[in-house]
């Protein structure tokens, strides 16, 4: 529900969740030992949710975390829900051994790139004579 509720906001695509993917999503990821979520919830309704997808860094040669998705439902966000999520998912990543989390944002999304550069996050770049990291995608 929460992932449906992200992928039908403008800054989730605006289309919801397919059919498959619905059906699918929960036992996909639970499948997956490098994947794990952070729940948030409102008493016993669930409000906020941050999938996280381990990779590996070979510069580093240790895991490195992708947070791949940031949601709050509308009616619950600026509480700092989202941050509270994030530093558990921190945590994780550190207990993890991860190097470093990673994470893409839509540049128009002003909230959530104030709040990723609150809390410590910023371009990448390894010499910033070569420019920042800009993000592509193939779809297969």
């Amino acid at each position: 529900m929460l992932l449906d509720a992200y992928a039908s906001d403008p800054a989730g695509g605006g289309q919801g969740l397919s059919d498959f993917a619905r059906e699918h999503v929960v036992a996909s990821l639970a499948a997956r030992p490098q994947a794990y979520s952070v729940l948030a919830f409102d008493g016993d309704k669930p409000v906020g949710l941050v999938n996280c997808i381990e990779g590996f860094s070979t510069f580093a040669c240790k895991p490195l975390v992708n947070v791949h998705d940031v949601a709050v439902l509308a009616s619950h966000r600026g509480r700092g829900i989202a941050e509270r999520m994030l530093a558990e998912a921190e945590t994780i990543a550190r207990e993890r051994g991860a190097v470093k989390l990673t994470l893409e944002v839509l540049s128009a999304n002003h909230g959530a790139v104030r709040l990723y550069e609150r809390i410590g996050f910023a371009g990448y770049q390894l010499d910033p004579a070569m420019g920042t990291a800009v993000f592509l995608q193939k779809w297969l």
